[in-house]
């Protein structure tokens, strides 16, 4: 079974509007579980707004897009959101809360899930080790280098053990 699957998904922001945009035009593929695809293109051809539409978080203006054999037009937000927890993201903006350690932000989506402190703080202290920052678990993102706070969105994202993950752009700001 696809894991991904979109049939003609078009997207179109200010529809009927003088700033009428289509950000996606009949776009239809299907990812398998275990397969690794990367979506390339210029600036503006519309892969932020592909992905964000693959991740729950943006609905198509029309066709159809099913998540693990599920189609997610029409689901009310509790059945989203638990779409959602099995999708991990890692944004070009990292998106890391600044009055948070690493090791809290790593935590966050478990805090979120109701994962005993335990658990969370031995998941995040691996997820970091991974990444090579253990050593600056009690730091901010704000000390942190853009390189290093991308890293620490990677560790936020993989610690949930997601079925897909998607990642915007992610290693606009790592070291080379």
């Amino acid at each position: 079974m696809s894991l991904v699957k979109l049939n003609r998904v078009s997207k179109v922001y200010q529809p009927g509007t003088p700033g009428e945009t289509t950000a996606l035009f009949d776009v239809s593929f299907t990812i398998n579980e275990g397969e690794f695809v990367a979506v390339v293109g210029p600036s503006g051809s519309g892969k932020s707004t592909l992905m964000h539409i693959i991740g729950g978080l943006d609905d198509p203006t029309s066709g159809a897009y099913f998540f693990d054999g599920q189609e997610l037009d029409g689901l009310d937000d509790n059945h989203l959101c638990a779409i959602r927890r099995r999708i991990g993201f890692i944004f070009q903006d990292f998106r890391l809360v600044k009055r948070l350690t690493l090791q809290q932000n790593v935590e966050l989506p478990m805090v979120l899930e109701g994962i005993p402190a335990e658990e969370r703080h031995d998941r995040a202290t691996r997820m970091l080790q991974q990444v090579g920052l253990y050593g600056r678990a009690d730091h901010y993102p704000n000390e942190l280098s853009g390189g290093q706070q991308q890293r620490v969105a990677i560790a936020r994202a993989l610690t949930m053990k997601p079925r897909l993950l998607i990642a915007d752009e992610p290693t606009g700001n790592l070291d080379t």
